[in-house]
């Protein structure tokens, strides 16, 4: 084949001078010269191209690279370099055709631009045809509410343990998601009945509706299950002391939320129960069995109803774990933003249902 660099005469000299108007045509004509003979091409010829348009793309404008992006989407012999540096791209119309499909994005690629890239990017990876659990963990990480649903929705991702988990906290602030979630086939029985532990019951009926048969007697047994558990919790605490307590300091105008810091933060758990339970109409077993359950969205939920100061949350959240455990920060930081999202009418709707339940 005749060399690219013979059909644009003094490409290097355009390129050199940053000739605005000639490196757009000069990108355009390699392209199309690509295009034409890309079944044919062996490898060292496609490496040619990709040397040739990678210096003309800062010169390109987005109506070229959106056109070029698209066009080597569907190409499993495109040239790397250029893939990897359009699906870089910030305009999301460049890079999404090849965050979407492109079989010429290592995984490595993939992962770095999740992690550095917005919400728009992550919406286009999470309908690649197969994700892996390390790409699904960034996903559920750092997406928003779109990227979540869209990225449970794919049949073709796979979730690691901690990807799982992180799913069904997201879950029991997300009907929808919890739908998705539900539905899916490589649902574990224990995540199941996580995912079902922390859902309203008209998100579990509208579930056991939506699902296959077989399913259905899953989510039975694992209802089952949670009943016998809830039945069997009984507590050792003893809290006629610390309702005292806090009936004091009722009286005297003093229970408000720095009391309810002092007490999480003494590990004084009995007076920081009985104290939720007086701020938020909650009965006091109620709380001890959210509270000395295995997830933290409890104290989320019970901190936005009553307008707490994420540090009293995070105190409430170490009182629940005892003195000698220390939560690790990546998991700090996560109930913090998702602490921050949780709206204060889920909130109140969560803790309505747990008062008509108990």
């Amino acid at each position: 084949m005749t060399p690219a660099t013979a059909l644009i005469p003094g490409l290097d000299g355009i390129v050199k001078h940053g000739d605005a108007e000639r490196c757009l045509e000069a990108t355009r004509r390699i392209a199309d010269l690509f295009f034409e003979d890309v079944t044919r091409l062996r490898p060292e010829h496609v490496n040619l191209f990709d040397g040739l348009l990678v210096d003309l793309l800062p010169f390109a404008d987005v109506s070229t690279r959106v056109n070029l992006a698209e066009r080597l989407s569907y190409l499993v012999k495109a040239p790397r370099i250029v893939v990897g540096q359009l699906a870089h791209d910030d305009e999301v119309a460049v890079a999404g055709p090849l965050l979407r499909r492109s079989p010429a994005l290592d995984e490595d690629v993939l992962i770095d631009i999740a992690q550095s890239k917005g919400q728009g990017h992550l919406l286009a990876m999470a309908e690649r045809p197969a994700l892996s659990a390390e790409m699904t963990d960034v996903l559920v990480r750092r997406g928003d509410r779109d990227v979540v649903r869209r990225a449970a929705a794919n049949d073709g991702a796979a979730f690691s343990e901690r990807g799982y988990s992180d799913l069904i906290n997201r879950a029991g602030f997300d009907g929808v998601l919890t739908l998705t979630v539900g539905r899916r086939a490589d649902l574990s029985d224990d995540h199941l009945k996580q995912l079902l532990a922390g859902s309203l019951d008209v998100i579990r009926r509208r579930l056991f509706d939506v699902v296959r048969p077989e399913k259905q007697a899953r989510i039975r047994q694992a209802l089952a299950e949670l009943v016998d558990t809830a039945g069997a919790t009984v507590s050792k605490c003893n809290f006629v002391p610390a309702q005292r307590t806090i009936l004091a300091l009722y009286e005297d105008g003093a229970l408000d939320e720095a009391a309810l810091l002092g007490f999480a933060s003494a590990h004084r758990y009995e007076e920081a129960v009985a104290a939720l339970a007086a701020m938020t109409g909650l009965k006091v077993a109620t709380l001890d069995r959210l509270a000395s359950g295995d997830r933290h969205d409890p104290m989320l939920v019970l901190g936005r109803t009553i307008g707490l100061d994420w540090r009293t949350v995070q105190a409430l959240i170490q009182l629940r774990l005892g003195r000698k455990r220390v939560p690790a920060q990546r998991e700090l930081d996560e109930l913090r933003v998702n602490y921050a999202r949780l709206l204060s009418s889920t909130a109140e709707r969560v803790v309505a249902f747990w008062k008509t339940r108990h």
